[in-house]
């Protein structure tokens, strides 16, 4: 009975997903750990290679490093025969990518690269080939059969490739102590990057803001935390952040004191000790202070605790 697409789908992410498995036992963590360490220690860059498919993977590998911290970059060996030879220096590391370890034009790369005594780190499903054996270190990444119902596409060979790779961009970040700010240096464009960059002061309201004094009586203070649409009013002595209520502070004293709430001011239900963040503080450690204390505003100061703005959760929505 001939399988559905359905069938035939869930049959090639189980053989995709083994052959990754697969890696696991034959993985030899001293070339492993010797590949990372020769990355880790270059002084140059990571140059990439490979033909074909394997060249689609290792222009990921390569794109993977280079922002995570390891300078890299991919380059075709046919244009190496062509003046992309010039970019390369002893202080390289070359990263040759093959299923077979034969590619013809990977071989035909490899003399020159020796010539130049650029350290290979070999990554094949061969370990008996000609690059694995002119190569200083060999990460094997074999697989028992392709995801291709004819064994021939490169399927499960690719996806090993790639995880290898990936492997050592993940293995090199922890020996960098890579962390996320730096991960925003390399990303600025993207949302991780906005986050991990941005400060209160870039995303802070600083004008018009809801100013009430302390002895405000809180009928009158209601009018001003609703014009300030921020949904809070603060409360300033000598120029400094004194205390802070907000509309949720004051619908809890109209229910505790009902008509007795107009008798009451500010000072009566305000937050004497208000969460407040320098204007260099990143918009990741504001919403972690949103969160632990389940808040939605905080209060932007400088050193002297005098008011500057509000940041709110909405603001930090970038």
């Amino acid at each position: 009975m001939q399988k559905t697409i359905r069938e035939y789908a869930i049959q090639a992410i189980k053989d995709e997903a083994q052959a990754v498995l697969d890696l696991i036992p034959q993985i030899d963590f001293d070339a492993f750990e010797q590949a990372v360490n020769l990355i880790f220690q270059c002084k140059g860059k990571v140059i990439v290679t490979g033909v074909g498919k394997s060249g689609n993977i290792g222009e990921k590998i390569a794109a993977t490093l280079s922002s995570t911290g390891t300078p890299s970059f991919f380059t075709n060996p046919l244009d190496v025969f062509h003046g992309d030879l010039g970019v390369m220096t002893p202080d390289d590391v070359v990263l040759a990518i093959s299923n077979s370890g034969q590619t013809d034009e990977l071989l035909r790369f490899i003399p020159m690269v020796l010539h130049m005594h650029i350290p290979i780190i070999g990554m094949t499903g061969n370990p008996q080939s000609l690059l694995a054996k002119y190569s200083q270190v060999h990460l094997c990444v074999k697989v028992k059969k392709e995801a291709c119902p004819l064994n021939l596409a490169p399927t499960s060979s690719t996806t090993a490739q790639l995880v290898m790779g990936d492997a050592l961009a993940i293995a090199l970040m922890e020996k960098r102590n890579f962390r996320p700010q730096d991960f925003a240096q390399f990303h600025p464009g993207g949302e991780l990057g906005k986050r991990l960059l941005t400060t209160a002061n870039d995303v802070m309201r600083s004008d018009d803001l809801p100013v009430i004094p302390a002895d405000m009586h809180l009928g009158e203070a209601i009018i001003h935390v609703s014009k300030g649409k921020l949904g809070l009013g603060v409360s300033l002595e000598n120029d400094k952040v004194s205390g802070l209520i907000t509309d949720g502070d004051i619908r809890r004293a109209m229910e505790k004191w009902q008509a007795e709430f107009f008798n009451h001011t500010v000072s009566d239900i305000m937050t004497r000790k208000p969460k407040c963040v320098l204007p260099t503080t990143k918009v990741t450690e504001i919403q972690k202070i949103m969160q632990k204390y389940k808040i939605h505003t905080v209060l932007v100061v400088d050193q002297g605790n005098h008011l500057l703005g509000v940041v709110d959760h909405y603001s930090c929505m970038i």
